[in-house]
């Protein structure tokens, strides 16, 4: 029996819950306070492994989920729609998803003010003067304002892999040396 893509059901439930939330924020004028803590949260989680252990894992019983999830938001000072945004996902056991959601809303948000959006995979976090510069890079190609969500990756070693729509720049250094490896192999 083929094992089911789980990446792809993820997507699909990233985006049917960022697009309802979306919807609702801009109905009610408050996409851009749901933005900030949208963001607020992906930095907690780019921060603490532990609390990207505890999204990611199914051991946990909803309502765990869900008393864990309602006590992170109050100390980080996240309220309004974006927490209840929070306890519903925790409530349907989707707390998994939650980083794509979180992509899937910066994508919808991106589109609906114009601009296109692009998924930046760095080493370390970007300073604001890097981030400005990778903006103006990327609106000289795209001929679009372009807004960036960073997502820190150690693993890549330095460099950045940049995905704009389908295209994807990647000069990360682990890229790099993958490359090398590969072509030392041939060579011997």
């Amino acid at each position: 029996m083929p094992v089911a893509d789980t990446s792809q059901l993820t997507s699909g439930v990233a985006e049917r819950y960022a697009s309802s939330l979306f919807e609702l924020a801009l109905e009610q004028g408050a996409v851009d306070s749901v933005t900030a803590d949208l963001d607020h949260f992906q930095a907690m989680l780019d921060e603490s492994a532990d609390l990207k252990r505890f999204v990611a894992s199914p051991v946990f019983s909803a309502e765990d989920q869900l008393k864990a999830i309602v006590a992170i938001s109050e100390k980080a000072g996240i309220s309004g729609f974006f927490a209840n945004f929070l306890k519903v996902v925790a409530r349907n056991r989707r707390l998994f998803a939650l980083p794509g959601m979180i992509k899937a809303f910066r994508i919808i948000a991106a589109n609906h003010r114009g601009e296109i959006s692009a998924e930046v995979t760095s080493a370390h976090a970007l300073s604001q003067a890097q981030e400005t510069e990778l903006k103006v890079a990327l609106k000289s190609v795209t001929g679009k304002d372009v807004t960036i969500a960073v997502t820190v990756d150690p693993s890549i070693l330095g460099g950045l892999i940049v995905k704009v729509g389908s295209r994807q720049i990647d000069t990360s250094l682990r890229t790099k040396l993958s490359t090398l490896k590969l072509a030392l192999k041939e060579v011997g």
